[in-house]
């Protein structure tokens, strides 16, 4: 993915990328096809009043056919009314396809960025993926209603018109034949810039949605560090960048309106001022003149109206650019053509067999080099070691957030990359260190843990992480909100619902990642006796800088510098007098 990218030098600009929304409009075919009709109706009930301006000007001003004015006018209020009824289905069924579209395009992003894995995440931005689900839609919609159906009118209107031209007054009409070309060629160049520049403006603005999105997440580190005014100032340039390429996109679409409005109406005077000359000479009627004029004036018009919304539909064309982009991202995990089934029932055997990774991002930095272990059902295991070893790049590939390079990792004998990811993750528990709490009610944020669950497998869930013990002191109680990122909760109450999620997920493999680290002696009790509960019966791995939580575990695994250098039991390892010893040493001082 090329984030907030500008435009490659020499790519050419072009409407194309508006066809990967055919698909969202083909599934809306009957309303499209309605909003079609009702736009040919419209535009022929304009089609109609040149005829009867004609007619009564030729004969309703005759004292012979005195009778035809009023036939003349009252044929005119009923294509008036066939173009306000036709006119108002255009807006309603173009305007609610448009809206209809842009959600269906949203909540399929949306649906595909939930797909992307880690190696799409480690270098994509979220604010600027939110640019792009709100903005860059929003400006489609613009496109797909209003400016479409103006575009189609128009069109229908200019060609429709120029026939009708050519059954008035042919050699009128072959005046048009020298200002037309020169006409489209200003538009389409035109509207070359107005998409690069638009395009531009669209990156520049997601930009500054991506650092707005980090500021405000981290908002209280910034007035922690005094540094609002460095944000403040970097925000500020980012807003003006957007601006200027937001006012070089309007100056490009303000010129090619003003250039197509001058073409377009300079050859109408020219005809008027032709047909003007030839009623004096009496090789036309006034009232054919009239006829003449009015297409004249509806194609100018159409044509002229065109060029104002060519620059919409030419920004809509880069928004879409940018989604086709995104959707056009493929992640590199992906479920098996024909996945293998995992055996039932569930035991929690884990097994790496000389597993080599290195992250996308760092693709010349070994982050585990070799590694092969087995877990038993229902066995503890710690794995510990210095920071940056491959510890938590464990729990990563295990829950298949990435593949290996070589090697195999197995749950219950099954290869994961050949089994599906989702069925494969539905057996994993996962409790990290960062603890993800959406601003919802802590009923809410465990249930996420299986969304499913009813109210009271949820409360005994709570319960059973000992989160019934803050819980009762807030006044809503289950149903209270966290704000935020659970901004309203302590280290330790984000912890137990984290815990919470993972009982109530009922998963026999448990990973804990840190799980105590930042709790305070009585947070971390608390939590402790929550994962001692939580790990009943269950296969889990835990990594742990404090080697005072690892003591139960059946087994310890020492990771360094991506390869288990030592496999044993605290006695043992301590015994070794290797690198466990020596970190034992630092934090009991044992002595090795």
């Amino acid at each position: 993915m090329e984030n907030s990218a500008p435009e490659k030098s020499g790519r050419r600009p072009r409407l194309s990328p508006l066809l990967a929304l055919w698909p969202y409009i083909r599934r809306y075919k009957g309303r499209a096809l309605a909003a079609l009709a009702a736009l040919l109706a419209a535009a022929l009930a304009t089609l109609v009043v040149p005829i009867a301006v004609r007619r009564m000007i030729d004969f309703g001003f005759d004292v012979g056919h005195a009778g035809f004015i009023d036939r003349y006018f009252a044929v005119m209020i009923g294509v008036v009314a066939v173009l306000s009824i036709a006119s108002a289905m255009r807006y309603y069924l173009v305007m609610t396809l448009g809206e209809r579209i842009v959600a269906d395009l949203r909540a399929g992003v949306f649906a595909h960025l939930l797909t992307l894995d880690g190696a799409f995440y480690d270098q994509a931005k979220s604010g600027e993926l939110i640019s792009r689900l709100t903005a860059d839609t929003t400006q489609i919609k613009s496109a797909v209603g209003a400016s479409a159906s103006i575009a189609l009118r128009n069109i229908v209107l200019f060609f429709g018109a120029a026939i009708m031209m050519v059954v008035t007054s042919p050699w009128l009409s072959a005046i048009l034949l020298i200002a037309i070309p020169v006409i489209v060629a200003a538009l389409i160049g035109s509207g070359r810039g107005v998409r690069r520049r638009s395009r531009g403006a669209q990156d520049t603005l997601a930009n500054a949605s991506a650092y707005a999105a980090e500021a405000i997440g981290s908002v209280r580190s910034l007035q922690a560090n005094t540094a609002e005014r460095a944000a403040d100032a970097r925000f500020h340039d980012d807003v003006e960048h957007s601006f200027e390429a937001a006012r070089q996109a309007v100056r490009a679409r303000a010129l090619l309106t003003g250039v197509g409005i001058f073409l377009v109406f300079a050859s109408v005077v020219g005809i008027l001022w032709a047909g003007a000359n030839a009623v004096l000479a009496g090789t036309m009627s006034a009232g054919t003149l009239g006829q003449f004029v009015l297409y004249a004036v509806l194609a100018a018009s159409g044509l002229g109206q065109l060029g104002e919304v060519w620059g919409e539909i030419s920004q809509a064309a880069g928004a879409t650019e940018r989604i086709a982009e995104l959707l056009d991202e493929q992640p590199h995990v992906r479920p098996p053509a024909n996945p293998l089934a995992l055996p039932e029932p569930a035991r929690g055997a884990i097994a790496f067999t000389d597993v080599r990774f290195a992250y996308p991002t760092r693709p010349d930095v070994v982050a585990l080099n070799g590694v092969s272990f087995a877990v038993s059902p229902g066995e503890r295991v710690a794995i510990v070691g210095p920071s940056g070893g491959g510890k938590s790049t464990l729990f990563q590939l295990l829950l298949r957030f990435y593949d290996p390079a070589s090697g195999t990792i197995a749950i219950d004998g099954v290869d994961i990359a050949r089994a599906d990811p989702q069925a494969m993750r539905a057996r994993i528990a996962l409790v990290p260190q960062d603890v993800a709490i959406f601003a919802a009610t802590i009923r809410e944020n465990i249930r996420l843990g299986r969304p499913e669950a009813s109210d009271a497998e949820v409360e005994e869930a709570g319960r059973l992480a000992s989160a019934d013990e803050f819980v009762a002191r807030l006044p809503e109680g289950w149903e209270t909100p966290v704000g935020e990122r659970g901004v309203t909760l302590s280290g330790g109450q984000r912890q137990r619902i984290a815990i919470a999620r993972a009982i109530l997920r009922r998963a026999p493999i448990l990973l804990l990642d840190e799980a105590t680290s930042a709790l305070d002696a009585e947070s971390e009790t608390l939590v402790q006796k929550a994962l001692d509960r939580s790990m009943e019966g269950r296969t889990t791995l835990v990594i742990a800088h404090r080697l005072s939580t690892v003591l139960s575990a059946d087994r310890i695994l020492v990771i360094e510098h991506g390869r288990i250098v030592e496999d044993g039991t605290h006695a043992s390892l301590t015994a070794q007098g290797g690198l466990y010893a020596r970190l034992a040493a630092l934090q009991f001082g044992e002595v090795s």
